[in-house]
């Protein structure tokens, strides 16, 4: 576990990060889940035992590791902002029913061919969201 909190520590600063109580918090929380969390789930687990974080320093601190590239935003569903700390380039499940969210390696997607779209439109980056049901709601339907 310290191990763990020195990379936290090391990470942020090599992106010239203060390392705050509040920031390092919301980092950790990110690495150790996968479920692409809100702010206000985020919020939820730092305030678990005693409230020490506040809803604009979640905000504030997920900006921050947004802007140095540490966490990237994930809309799956409009209006409702996730987060995801895994930055390697992949794409999504959602299940229509449970609302699970399960990341889809990139490869799974090799042949989308962007060259087919129309001239004029530059593309910077792209991932795609995959919808249906997660095998546990498939089995109870």
């Amino acid at each position: 576990m310290e191990k763990q909190a020195d990379r936290i520590v090391q990470t942020l600063k090599s992106k010239k990060l203060r390392v705050t109580p509040q920031r390092f918090a919301v980092y950790a929380n990110l690495l150790d889940r996968t479920d692409h969390p809100t702010a206000e789930q985020i919020l939820h687990d730092l305030n678990q035992n005693a409230p020490t974080s506040s809803q604009a320093t979640v905000y504030t601190s997920l900006q921050a590791l947004r802007d140095v590239g540490l966490v990237r935003e994930v809309l799956l569903e409009e209006g409702v902002c996730r987060y995801d700390a895994n930055i390697a380039p992949h794409h999504h499940f959602r299940c229509k029913s449970c609302g699970k969210i399960e990341d889809i390696a990139w490869e799974q997607f090799q042949g989308i061919d962007l060259q087919r779209l129309r001239s004029g439109l530059k593309v910077e980056d792209y991932e795609l969201t995959v919808r249906g049901l997660c095998d546990r709601c498939d089995r109870a339907s």
